[in-house]
C-alpha cells in the first residue's frame, strides 16, 4: 500500500521488519488467547539491540533518539505485535538517563541493555488520584540511609515481568510545599526484593492482554541510593518519562492505524458482494480514506513531538497532541476495519478484533482524551483552569 513516509529511518524498519516477521499473527494471537507475556518476542528484541535503543552508547546502547524509538514501536504495532508488552523499559529509561546519577547509570543501564535486568514499569497512578498527580497519596519517609514507603498503586503495568520500577512518592507533605508540584520523588525499586519485604501485588484481569496490577505498600524499605536525582523534584523528572510515553504510544496508534488500512484495503478489494468487489462502494472507501489521511497527520505531529523531545525542547503541548490524534486515528481505522470486514471481523483467526481491543485502550491512557484537550484549552490556549 502506498505509505507517503520516504524517512531516513527506512534500515530501522526494514530491520524491526524482518525479526515481527519472525513473529506472525498467530504468534500474538495465541498470546492473547493464553493470557501470557511474549517472552520470546521480547527476548528476541532485546537480543537485537532494540529495547536498547534510547540507552547511551557509553552504557553499552545504541545512543538513538526518541524518533528512533517511535519508528521500533510503530513497526512493532503495524506486524501486527503490541508494544504495549514493551513500550514501558523505552520512555523509563529516559527518566534514569536524563535525571539519574552516573553511578546509577554505570549500574544499571549496561545490564538493561543486555537484557540482564529489566525496566519496564513505572508506579504513579493510584486509585484516588488517577491523573491528578500532585496528590498522590503514597508517601516515603527518609529514616536513616532509607526511605520507607506506604501507600497504594492502580493500573502498573508489567511488574510481574520487569526487575525495576520507577515509583513516584510524596517525601514532603502537601501542607508543606509552596507549589503542589513540588515534594515529590523517584525511586528506583527492585521488584523481587520489595514483594519479600512490604510490597503486595495483585493483578487486574482486563480487556486487553495487558499485564497489569495494583500495588499496596507496607513500611517497603528501600536504600536511599535508589533515589534518582534530588528529593522533592521527583515531579519534573517524571515528566520526562510522560512525555516521551506519549509519543512512544501516539507511534504505536500509528502503526495500528496503518495495519488496520493496509488489512481493510485488501479484504474490500477481494470481497465481491452483488457481482461486484465492495471496495468500489464510496460509502466503504471513504470512512477508510477518512481514516488513512488523519493516521498521515498525526504521523506528523508524533514526528514533531519527536524532533522536540530529542532537541531538549519542550514537547508536552505536541505529545499530547500526537497521542490524541494518533489515538483517535487508529481506533476510526479500527472501527472501518471491523466494519467492512462484517462477520468475520468478529472472528479471532482475522486478528481485527484482538487489535480493535488493543487500539482502543488508548483513548484512555496512559492519558484519556479529555485531559488532552483542557491540557490544551489552558497551557496552549490560556483559557481559565477548569481545575
Amino acid at each position: 500500500m502506498h505509505n507517503l513516509d520516504h524517512d531516513d529511518c527506512q534500515d530501522i524498519r526494514d530491520a524491526v521488519r524482518a525479526l515481527c516477521a519472525e513473529f506472525p499473527n498467530e504468534y500474538h494471537r495465541k498470546i492473547d488467547e493464553q493470557r501470557t507475556y511474549p517472552e520470546d518476542f521480547v527476548d528476541a528484541l532485546t537480543r537485537a539491540g532494540w529495547m536498547a535503543a534510547l540507552i547511551p552508547e557509553e552504557y553499552g546502547g545504541s545512543g538513538l533518539g526518541l524518533s528512533e524509538a517511535a519508528v521500533i514501536m510503530e513497526e512493532i504495532n503495524r506486524a501486527g505485535g503490541n508494544s504495549g508488552a514493551c513500550h514501558g523499559q523505552m520512555y523509563n529509561m529516559n527518566t534514569l538517563v536524563r535525571h539519574g546519577s552516573e553511578e546509577q547509570r554505570q549500574r544499571i543501564l549496561p545490564k538493561l541493555a543486555t537484557g540482564e535486568l529489566r525496566l519496564q514499569s513505572m508506579g504513579v497512578t493510584e486509585p484516588t488520584t488517577g491523573t491528578d498527580t500532585t496528590q498522590l497519596k503514597t508517601t516515603a519517609i527518609k529514616k536513616g540511609d532509607k526511605y520507607v514507603i506506604n501507600g497504594q498503586k492502580v493500573w502498573i503495568s508489567r511488574v510481574q515481568h520487569s526487575d525495576l520500577m520507577i515509583l513516584l512518592a510524596r517525601t514532603t507533605p502537601l501542607s508543606e510545599v509552596k507549589k503542589k508540584s513540588d515534594g515529590l520523588s523517584i525511586f528506583l525499586v527492585n521488584i523481587k526484593e520489595a514483594k519479600k519485604s512490604g510490597m503486595t501485588v495483585r493483578p487486574i484481569p482486563n480487556m486487553v492482554n495487558h499485564e497489569t496490577s495494583e500495588l499496596f505498600f507496607d513500611n517497603l524499605e528501600i536504600p536511599e541510593e535508589n533515589l534518582i536525582g534530588e528529593e522533592g523534584k521527583g515531579f519534573k523528572y517524571i515528566l520526562t518519562g510522560l512525555n516521551a510515553e506519549r509519543t512512544l504510544i501516539a507511534a504505536e496508534c500509528i502503526g495500528d492505524g496503518y495495519w488496520f488500512t493496509d488489512r481493510v484495503v485488501n479484504y474490500v478489494s477481494e470481497r465481491n458482494v452483488f457481482g461486484r468487489a465492495i471496495g468500489q462502494n464510496q460509502g466503504v472507501q471513504f470512512p477508510i480514506a477518512e481514516a488513512y489521511i488523519e493516521i498521515e497527520a498525526a504521523n506528523l505531529m508524533c514526528k514533531k513531538a519527536c524532533d522536540l523531545y530529542d532537541a531538549g525542547e519542550p514537547c508536552g503541548a505536541e505529545a499530547n497532541m500526537a497521542k490524541y490524534l494518533a489515538a483517535k486515528a487508529s481506533w476510526e481505522a479500527a472501527n472501518s476495519c471491523l466494519q467492512f470486514h462484517g462477520g468475520f471481523g468478529f472472528a479471532c483467526e482475522y486478528d481485527v478484533e484482538r487489535k480493535f481491543r488493543e487500539t482502543r485502550l488508548y483513548q484512555v491512557a496512559p492519558i484519556s482524551t479529555n485531559l488532552i484537550l483542557s491540557y490544551v484549552a489552558e497551557h496552549v490556549l490560556g483559557l481559565p483552569r477548569s481545575f
